[in-house]
């Protein structure tokens, strides 16, 4: 593991927790990366469990919007708890 896949990660998660905080609402910089990163692998987790192919052109695009289906997921899973 080097520090590109971890800076790459990060990038992901802020962009997949802002999606979904632009879906679901709330927000804050350290909140988006943290629900971003826990929806990659929630989002990543199901995708694979359901045999869901997400080809958009693009692996990084794809990666995204499998992190922001998943950030929405945990959002909505721990506004229900909560």
């Amino acid at each position: 593991m080097d520090i590109k896949n971890i800076v790459i990660w990060c990038v992901i998660g802020l962009i997949a927790g802002w999606l979904a905080s632009l879906l679901i609402g709330g927000g804050g910089l350290i909140r988006y990366v943290l629900t971003g990163l826990i929806g990659a692998f929630v989002g990543g987790f199901l995708f694979n469990a359901a045999g869901i192919n997400v080809n958009l052109g693009n692996a990084f695009v794809n990666q995204v919007v499998v992190s922001a289906v998943g950030a929405v997921i945990v959002v909505l899973i721990a506004r229900a708890l909560a």
